[in-house]
């Protein structure tokens, strides 16, 4: 791959029939991909609601972290929650 300078930038898409096109048709080495940001998908339905009282610093902190990685802290305390699920069971 060649620096960025030489790199095309990303085309504005509007709608998913428009990423789904340029993806079909795009060569992505020709892109620079530098400021990327994955993202992560949820596809199971939320059914269930917790309701927890947490010190307000804790709160801010968590706060902070999830705005940090880009994310509603919401979906940041269900992450943790799983990862610290799948820690203690392997």
């Amino acid at each position: 791959m060649s620096d960025n300078n030489s790199l095309k930038t990303l085309p504005a898409l509007t709608s998913d029939e428009d990423a789904e096109r340029f993806l079909d048709e795009a060569d992505l080495t020709e892109y620079d991909l530098s400021d990327f940001k994955s993202a992560g998908f949820e596809f199971e339905k939320k059914s269930a609601w917790v309701n927890i009282c947490l010190p307000g610093p804790l709160l801010d902190a968590v706060k902070a972290r999830a705005q940090a990685r880009g994310m509603p802290y919401q979906h940041f305390i269900r992450e943790a929650i799983e990862r610290a699920l799948d820690h203690r069971e392997s």
